[in-house]
């Protein structure tokens, strides 16, 4: 199981950095490039973190995001490890977040930004874009929630 999770977590990691080099090469920034009436694939760039939190406070940022996420990501490498066989939703939830953490740190340290693409929207109203590494770590978070709802690691 701590195979398959970390094997997860470079599957997203993959996937994340491919469709993030496809998006900057085939996509003019800004310019929507409509899929469906309710999602388009706009390529921006994120400074910030979620959401563009602190964005425009002058490059410190980066590394501050960076250094977090390469934290977290040894945290969760070290949880896996010790996860006990039967948890594997955990498991699951885990490896989602490691890889997208890791998606996005490497943009950051390469970039100096986050690659994102991914723009859902309605009736006018838009969801900040977004990348697969982002969404991998929102299903991640969500599953976490979950299993401690279970309460599958409890004894």
């Amino acid at each position: 199981m701590v195979w398959a999770a970390y094997a997860l977590a470079l599957l997203v990691l993959v996937l994340d950095q491919g469709s993030k080099v496809l998006a900057q090469s085939l996509l003019e920034y800004a310019r929507p490039e409509p899929v469906f009436s309710w999602f388009n694939l706009t390529l921006h760039y994120n400074e910030g973190a979620a959401f563009s939190f602190l964005s425009n406070a002058g490059g410190w940022q980066r590394w501050l995001f960076t250094g977090l996420a390469l934290a977290v990501s040894g945290a969760l490498i070290v949880w896996v490890w010790r996860l006990p066989r039967e948890q594997g939703l955990l498991a699951l939830a885990l490896a989602l977040v490691l890889g997208g953490a890791l998606g996005n740190a490497i943009d950051r340290v390469l970039l100096g930004h986050v690659v994102d693409f991914i723009s859902v929207h309605y009736a006018g109203r838009y969801f900040p874009t977004f990348n697969i590494a982002d969404a991998a770590i929102s299903v991640g978070a969500v599953l976490l929630l979950l299993d401690g709802f279970r309460g599958s690691g409890r004894a």
